[in-house]
């Protein structure tokens, strides 16, 4: 049997029709298509702005940059994310820190975040940026976590990474409704793909401003922001230490043409969910909670093991569904738990939630191009592996 992945890209003739319609055109790098990509995406959000950038975390590391984060700073994220949520802190020269993921969403806790904020505001210790990370597609509370950053005075740079397509109290993900910046991913395993490459959305025309600098190199050929009058046509002046974190017009290509689709891959997502919710439920498992506020994106299908329920490790079953050709994944080993994290001062029980969470958690396939067939050899395996 042809192995099932967890994720998978869906690219279709329109698609390979669009990037050779680039790679015949005068712009392969910094073109037209980049700025018709961005204008498309932040029309379909409800954003003012979006910047291309090469990788969502290129976009997290710019946008903490904007935001004004340095090394006297502190930045919090959830524990349950990619290690980027948290390394673009660390790129920055900042603190990170974490805040516990609620139980039934395993996004950041609201509550955590609240007690924490009041704690550190007692030491004169409040963040200068949060991080909210939408933990498989669905939306963290993001309206009290506005009113906390209202209070305290923190930036909010939302990663969306899991989360294009989806919503939250009727409006879309990436709209800065109730953050400064959201960040999202366009890898092949995400809800559209550009191959690589990720955006930054915003309302606010000086984060606007500075991410389109701080992209490429710091270099501007606007005049009015030049520290002296132009030389000329030609001239260019570099003011502030960028990055070469530019998209590229091939990309923007793949991506306008998997924009058409996005609507239409949320939907299948959702039509094989609930699928595995009926298929599932009889088992020992505690599936995915749908949150009545928000309409998920469902870039992954997590489930948790009542492992008090089953004779079995997590690893002997990941194991007997991995024999099986079904290529689940983790999502995600704590951030605090890894090394590097640990050389800075964590250690395990720092966030025992987030840590309960990932020692029971397994991702299932879950992708548009997901047949029923393969999904139900998927929920069969699935079946043998716990039975067993």
């Amino acid at each position: 049997m042809k192995p099932i992945p967890y994720g998978h890209q869906d690219i279709n003739q329109a698609d390979i029709d669009a990037v050779i319609e680039v790679l015949r055109s005068d712009w392969l790098t910094q073109g037209p298509t980049i700025s018709c990509f961005e204008r498309k995406v932040a029309e379909y959000c409800g954003a003012k702005y979006a910047v291309a950038v090469s990788s969502a975390t290129a976009g997290l590391h710019l946008a903490c940059l904007a935001a004004g984060l340095g090394e006297h700073d502190s930045l919090w994220t959830s524990p349950n994310t990619f290690v980027a949520s948290a390394n673009c802190g660390r790129y920055c020269g900042a603190q990170v820190d974490f805040v516990d993921i609620d139980p039934l969403s395993y996004n950041l806790s609201v509550t955590e975040l609240e007690n924490k904020l009041i704690q550190a505001s007692t030491q004169q210790k409040l963040p200068k940026v949060v991080i909210p990370v939408h933990f498989a597609g669905q939306s963290c509370d993001m309206a009290k976590i506005a009113q906390l950053a209202q209070h305290y005075q923190f930036t909010v740079i939302e990663d969306a990474s899991h989360a294009l397509g989806g919503s939250y109290r009727e409006q879309k993900i990436g709209n800065c409704a109730f953050s400064d910046m959201v960040v999202l991913s366009f890898h092949p395993v995400k809800i559209i793909t550009t191959g690589e490459g990720g955006m930054i959305l915003t309302n606010r025309l000086d984060l606007y401003e500075k991410l389109l600098q701080l992209r490429s190199h710091g270099i501007t050929r606007e005049p009015q922001q030049m520290r002296e009058a132009s030389h000329g046509a030609w001239y260019y002046q570099q003011i502030d230490l960028g990055y070469n974190y530019r998209m590229t017009d091939i990309q923007a290509a793949l991506g306008i043409s998997q924009l058409t689709r996005l609507d239409q891959f949320v939907a299948r997502r959702h039509q094989l969910v609930a699928r595995y919710h009926q298929a599932l439920a009889h088992l020992p498992l505690i599936l995915p909670y749908e949150d009545t506020e928000a309409y998920s994106a469902y870039h992954l299908y997590v489930i948790q093991l009542k492992l008090n329920e089953i004779s079995q490790t997590r690893k002997q079953i990941f194991d007997k569904l991995r024999a099986a050709n079904i290529l689940v994944n983790v999502h995600y080993i704590p951030v605090h738990t890894q090394p590097y994290y640990q050389q800075l001062g964590f250690k395990m029980g720092d966030f025992p939630q987030s840590e309960k969470y990932y020692g029971a958690a397994i991702s299932l396939p879950l992708f548009p191009s997901l047949t029923e067939v393969e999904q139900d050899t998927v929920i069969h395996a699935v079946q043998q592996a716990i039975i067993a």
